[in-house]
C-alpha cells in the first residue's frame, strides 16, 4: 500500500481536524502518500481530492469542524453512486480509506469494502457517544463541556427568577450527553431515550422540590428522549402542574468551538492507529479506545450493536438531585 485517503462524513464533531492531522502525519512516518477527500462521500463521487503533506495538516490541531468539509450524500445510497466512488477512487490511485464520521459513515464504509472490496478503517467523530467498541467517541468531551457552560450559565437566571430551565441537548437515539451534562450541571431531571419518560412522575418530582424549598430547578432533556422535546415534555408535564418555567434549546452550538485536551488526545492516537492497521493489512474495523487501550472493532458491530448507558451513573444523578 502506497497512497490512502481520508475524509470526513455526516455531522461534524469537534477533534476532527486533529484525527485529519494525525492521519497525515502517520502516514507520512510510515512511507505512505495520503489524498485528503473533500465534502465526505458526495466529494468522492466527484473526484474533490486533494494531496495532503505534513504542513498542510499545521495549525489545525486547535480548530472546530472539518477542513476536508463534510456533507450527506442521497447519490451514495444508490449503486450507481457507490460505483462511481469507487471508479474515483481507482482512478485517484487510493489503495485504502480513513473514514472519520460516525455510523453512517461507516455504513457507507461497509457498503464500499462489500461491493467493490475498497479496505477501509473508521475513526469514531460524532458528539453522540454511540458507537460500540469505544470508551469515548471523538467530539463527545467538547460538545458535553459546550454545554455544561451554558447549563451554568442558564442556572444563574433560572435561580434569579426562581424559575424551572428545561434544556434540550443534542441525542436524537441516545443519552449520552445528556446524562454527562445533567450530572455535571446538578439538573434535578434527566430525560434520556434509553428509559422511558413519565411527565406526571416528573411533575410530582419537581413539586417535591419545591415543597423541600427549592425555588428554581434544571431539567435536561435529550432531544430524543420524548416526543417534541424539551417543550413536547413541558407541553406534557403542564397537564398536571401548572408549571412557571422556559425552554432553552443549545442545537448546534455543541457540535462546534475548539476541541478540549481530551478529544485532541483521542483524535489523535485513534487517528493514528487507524493508519498502522490500514497500512498492516487490516480493514473492515473501527479503532476505538477502551479502558485506555486502542482496541478494534469490525465496522458492523460498532454500527449494530447497542452501547447502553451508564445506568449506575443515571442513578446516582437522581440521588444527587435530592
Amino acid at each position: 500500500m502506497k497512497r490512502i485517503g481520508v475524509f470526513t462524513s455526516g455531522g461534524d464533531a469537534p477533534g476532527m481536524n486533529a484525527a485529519i492531522r494525525a492521519v497525515v502525519r502517520q502516514a507520512y512516518a510510515l512511507g505512505l502518500e495520503v489524498i485528503g477527500i473533500r465534502r465526505g462521500y458526495a466529494g468522492m463521487i466527484l473526484g474533490e481530492m486533494v494531496p495532503l503533506g505534513v504542513r498542510d495538516v499545521a495549525n489545525i490541531l486547535q480548530r472546530g469542524g472539518t477542513v476536508l468539509l463534510t456533507a450527506r450524500s442521497q447519490e451514495f445510497l444508490t449503486e450507481e453512486g457507490r460505483a462511481k466512488a469507487a471508479e474515483k477512487l481507482k482512478a485517484a490511485g487510493i489503495e485504502g480509506l480513513v473514514a472519520i464520521g460516525g455510523d453512517g459513515t461507516f455504513r457507507g464504509a461497509m457498503r464500499l469494502l462489500e461491493e467493490h472490496k475498497v479496505p477501509v478503517v473508521g475513526v469514531p467523530g460524532t458528539i453522540d457517544n454511540d458507537l460500540y467498541g469505544t470508551d469515548y467517541t471523538i467530539g463527545f468531551d467538547t460538545a458535553v463541556n459546550t454545554a455544561l457552560e451554558a447549563i451554568d450559565r442558564i442556572r444563574d437566571t433560572a435561580a434569579s427568577h426562581e424559575r424551572v430551565f428545561f434544556i434540550e441537548v443534542m441525542g436524537r437515539d441516545s443519552g449520552f450527553i445528556a446524562l454527562d451534562v445533567g450530572l455535571a450541571g446538578g439538573a434535578e431531571v434527566i430525560a434520556v431515550p434509553e428509559e422511558p419518560v413519565d411527565p406526571r412522575a416528573i411533575a410530582e418530582g419537581l413539586l417535591e422540590s419545591l415543597r423541600r424549598g427549592k425555588s428554581s430547578s434544571i431539567v435536561v432533556v435529550a432531544e430524543g428522549a420524548y416526543p417534541g422535546g424539551a417543550a413536547g415534555l413541558l407541553a406534557a408535564i403542564r397537564e398536571h402542574v401548572p408549571v412557571e418555567a422556559r425552554v432553552t434549546v443549545l442545537g448546534h452550538i455543541q457540535r462546534g468551538g475548539s476541541p478540549t485536551a481530551k478529544d485532541r488526545i483521542l483524535a489523535s492516537r485513534l487517528g493514528a492507529a487507524a493508519v498502522e492497521a490500514l497500512a498492516g493489512g487490516t480493514s473492515g474495523v473501527m479503532v476505538g479506545e477502551v479502558e485506555g487501550e486502542v482496541e478494534l472493532t469490525p465496522l458492523k458491530e460498532a454500527v449494530e450493536r447497542k452501547k447502553d448507558i451508564n445506568r449506575s451513573l443515571l442513578a446516582l444523578s437522581r440521588i444527587l438531585a435530592l
